[in-house]
């Protein structure tokens, strides 16, 4: 508490602890030192999945048990070479991270989903925490999706292969022109597109950024701004979910909108946005480019008093449609407009592998 106020130093704090474990703990001076670092983890860090956290080639952590730990690095999913002593270790550690993070996991919130965006130099990490109450077996489940902080460019997802350079220019060009759709699976690159994008519009436009979790930044761009949802909770009832946010949003004078990920009815305000002439962006999940605007109306259509007909005509604003996968731009489309005779949107695909 005193470090949080500003009134002790680390290294003090740290100082004091080296001279407890020298007091109470007969350890010869490699394990004292390996006990101050394993402290130094617990109450910094992230314990044994600190080690996890710190490598920049893992995206992600499931911890399934307490020995059962896996991670996705570079795209593979695999097991994690760390796990915790018992699942007594593990249950502390939920308690530790959730006071930590000032989040409530009693009965009335067994599923918890936060973000700590101050503790890593180097990532944001968004957490989604499930207890026992509402799983099948007796122990957590804890999902960490590590978000950069320092994200990639245009030119460094190029040298990164996720596109080329003529892709780059034509997507950038595009994302200027109209609204765009960002799709794909889990893990796929989506939000890391969108992110890079969003760079490239010109300083005197305002930009808006409406997301659940932080995970859409900037760098440089003078004039974003960024509101995240807040969810309630059973002692907590005050919340604002991405639709509350949308409206918002709408009345705020901006000239670009963007919604981090489409999940729910907050697709409706964004189709609005979108068909009253204002750019907007977005990504959502979806099989392939040309079945995300199904996917967008879907979502639109829990709150919506159109028709799917209705919105669907009204998704033609949407010029730029994006496939992602395994971290590459797989397919482009350009909206053709309505197609009255087939009550339906038309598509010309302008990038994709089988041109």
């Amino acid at each position: 508490m005193q470090m949080k106020k500003g009134q002790l130093a680390k290294d003090v704090f740290l100082a004091e602890a080296a001279r407890h474990i020298a007091a109470y703990y007969p350890l010869n001076g490699q394990q004292a030192k390996e006990l101050l670092d394993s402290f130094e983890q617990y109450i910094f860090g992230y314990s044994r999945l600190s080690v996890l956290i710190d490598d920049k080639t893992v995206s992600d952590i499931r911890v399934v048990s307490y020995d059962n730990i896996r991670i996705k690095r570079k795209g593979k999913r695999m097991a994690a070479e760390t796990a915790f002593s018992s699942p007594k270790e593990y249950r502390q550690f939920i308690d530790y991270i959730a006071t930590r993070n000032q989040v409530n996991i009693s009965n009335l919130n067994a599923i918890q989903r936060f973000t700590d965006n101050e503790s890593h130099p180097d990532f944001i990490l968004r957490f989604t925490l499930s207890m026992p109450l509402v799983n099948t077996y007796n122990e957590p489940y804890l999902c960490i999706r590590k978000v950069p902080k320092i994200f990639p460019q245009m030119r460094e997802l190029i040298e990164q292969n996720m596109m080329d350079k003529e892709i780059a220019e034509l997507l950038v060009g595009r994302f200027r022109q109209g609204s765009t759709l960002i799709c794909g699976g889990n893990s796929s690159g989506k939000t890391t597109l969108l992110n890079a994008l969003k760079e490239t519009l010109p300083d005197d436009m305002a930009v808006l950024v409406a997301q659940q979790a932080d995970e859409l930044t900037t760098k440089y761009h003078p004039d974003m701004m960024f509101l995240h949802s807040l969810p309630g909770t059973g002692e907590q009832q005050v919340s604002y979910g991405l639709e509350e946010i949308s409206i918002a949003g709408l009345t705020m004078d901006v000239d670009f909108f963007i919604i981090g990920e489409i999940k729910g009815a907050e697709a409706l305000y964004l189709i609005n946005a979108a068909y009253t002439g204002q750019l907007c962006a977005a990504t959502i999940h979806a099989p392939s480019a040309d079945k995300a605007p199904d996917k967008l109306v879907d979502y639109a259509m829990y709150e919506s008093r159109y028709s799917r007909n209705e919105l669907m005509k009204m998704m033609e604003c949407f010029q730029t449609l994006v496939f992602m996968e395994n971290y590459q731009v797989k397919e482009i489309f350009e909206c053709g407009g309505w197609d009255e005779q087939r009550k339906n949107l038309s598509f010309q695909k302008i990038y994709g592998r089988d041109l």
